[in-house]
């Protein structure tokens, strides 16, 4: 991750930080407001909250009296946080498409662009160039320039340590997805992170989805291949090489077997079941042509009570209550999330795990739910990291300078 120099002294910058993380949470507020919530004096906060203004970070609001909150005495003077004092971009580098969502200081998406990668034709130079392409189609969609931009966030499907770069794999696969994103996007923005797809999974779900005040879950990203976002003790788990969560161990999981998501194990799971003639009479899954049968026509089915489709539920459900119980096991978490684009008609799978998983842990079973976030989590996610970056490096970034 690309980082500023702290530029402020120790104690100063302490104010400022409180007040900053204050008024970032907060709407039109005052100065006694955030001496309630934050321990300064009035002359310290009125300082601050000066100096703030100055750095364009806060703006003064027209005052109680005028808009009606207050009638006697000297009026307070009220501030908020400037949200359009700079942008973010979100950037989900998947292996098929590249989506790139500009937005505002609060998350507030401005414009989003979306460009498909041919994975049979990808290179790193390519995806370079394509995700340059986009994130500068959606900065014009949104009417900006690189020069509005104070962090980028870009999500891949690839560990990814610290300093924003990816392992080598024996074929080549993670550099292919993560061709140095670190450097490319370093001269468009003060602060640039890159980010596993499942990791920035686990962040949208602890910003805005199913693990909002939870320390301790596993954000599973769970559509053609399993991913995890790992988020234990408040906060992500990244490992020496930004391999935590890489499911690739499954592989010599008994009942798992693979790193292979939901999705094609219900399509596998099914099509079996038609071809060896086990799906029950009167199921109208043997009516499907497997040649064009996919997850979500199973699903359906099976949320509608078919006996065929149940029954592929439970023989992919009991799988999904090995990988939770794994998670549950190693890592002690209260939740696993089903995320991504199969979340919304995951309930008979989750269901079927349900049943399975008590059984397999000594410790406490982990509750297995269904993310509220849909397809696009990953970009909810890079948005919400680029601006947990911004947030905590404001002061030092140049367009907040005094």
């Amino acid at each position: 991750m690309t980082d500023a120099t702290p530029s402020v002294p120790s104690l100063r910058r302490h104010s400022l930080d409180a007040v900053l993380a204050y008024a970032w949470d907060a709407e039109a507020f005052t100065a006694s407001d955030v001496m309630s919530a934050v321990t300064l004096t009035r002359s310290t906060t009125i300082d601050v909250l000066d100096e703030l203004v100055a750095r364009g970070l806060l703006v003064e609001m027209p005052n109680a009296r005028a808009v009606g909150e207050y009638s006697k005495g000297r009026p307070a003077r009220r501030f908020a946080l400037r949200d359009d004092a700079g942008l973010v971009v979100g950037v989900d580098a998947g292996r098929g498409h590249v989506t790139a969502t500009v937005a505002d200081l609060r998350g507030r998406a401005v414009a989003t662009s979306r460009l498909a990668v041919d994975p049979e034709r990808d290179s790193p130079e390519r995806r370079r160039r394509a995700a340059e392409k986009v994130v500068e189609a959606t900065l014009t969609r949104a009417r900006a320039t690189r020069a509005d931009l104070v962090a980028i966030c870009v999500g891949v499907p690839a560990p990814v340590d610290r300093e924003g770069r990816s392992p080598a794999h024996h074929d080549g696969f993670w550099e292919r997805m993560n061709p140095r994103f670190i450097d490319t996007f370093a001269a468009w923005a003060p602060v640039v992170r890159v980010e596993n797809d499942a990791s920035l999974a686990a962040v949208a779900e602890r910003t805005h989805g199913a693990a909002v005040d939870c320390d301790d879950f596993v954000a599973l990203l769970a559509g053609e291949r399993f991913g995890a976002g790992v988020w234990v003790d408040g906060r992500l788990l990244r490992g020496a090489h930004g391999g935590a969560g890489e499911t690739v161990a499954f592989d010599r999981v008994e009942g798992v077997g693979s790193a292979l998501g939901l999705a094609p194990r219900c399509v596998d799971a099914a099509r079996a079941a038609i071809a060896g003639g086990t799906v029950p009479a009167g199921s109208a899954l043997a009516d499907v042509d497997p040649d064009t049968l996919d997850a979500k026509t199973v699903l359906d089915l099976a949320r509608a009570g078919d006996p065929g489709a149940l029954a592929v539920a439970a023989e992919v459900g009991a799988a999904l209550a090995v990988v939770a119980g794994m998670f549950g096991s190693m890592f002690d978490v209260r939740r696993v999330i089903i995320s991504g684009a199969l979340a919304a008609g995951a309930a008979p799978l989750i269901d079927a795990a349900a049943h399975t998983l008590p059984d397999a842990l000594d410790l406490p079973a982990p509750e297995i739910v269904a993310s509220p976030l849909g397809a696009d989590i990953v970009s909810i996610g890079a948005v919400a990291a680029a601006i947990d970056a911004a947030r905590t490096r404001a002061l030092d970034l140049p367009p907040f300078a005094l």
